[in-house]
């Protein structure tokens, strides 16, 4: 099971981003996947997820309610944040996820965000 954030980067406030989480060696659509944020000093947040198949379910934390967008492409077993309006405070390494049960049992290597000001 491998999972690759990718996409992040030095952005202007106000500015936008799409990060993408290439999911293989397993059914990516069998599964719902998430996306996390971890800034310095700070503990590792939820941002946003995903349910698996017909993908009916989105759930966002509220600070990116109305600004990030997560879809996914079960053909191209990838999951994407469409990002909007950033600020700094979404300054963050950013991870994706995949949930079974209840736990997320695999984590993809991180992506950086860095929205300056």
């Amino acid at each position: 099971v491998q999972l690759q954030a990718y996409g992040g980067g030095l952005v202007q406030v106000g500015g936008s981003l799409r990060l993408s989480c290439a999911a293989s060696g397993f059914n990516f659509d069998d599964y719902a996947i998430g996306w996390f944020r971890q800034a310095p000093g700070k503990e590792r947040e939820r941002v946003s997820c995903i349910s698996s198949h017909e993908s009916i379910t989105k759930g966002y934390v509220d600070s990116v309610k109305g600004r990030f967008t997560i879809v996914r492409d079960n053909a191209k077993n990838t999951l994407y944040l469409e990002m909007n309006s950033l600020k700094p405070e979404d300054t963050a390494l950013y991870f994706c996820a995949r949930l079974i049960s209840t736990s997320w049992d695999y984590w993809g290597q991180g992506t950086q965000v860095t929205v300056s000001s």
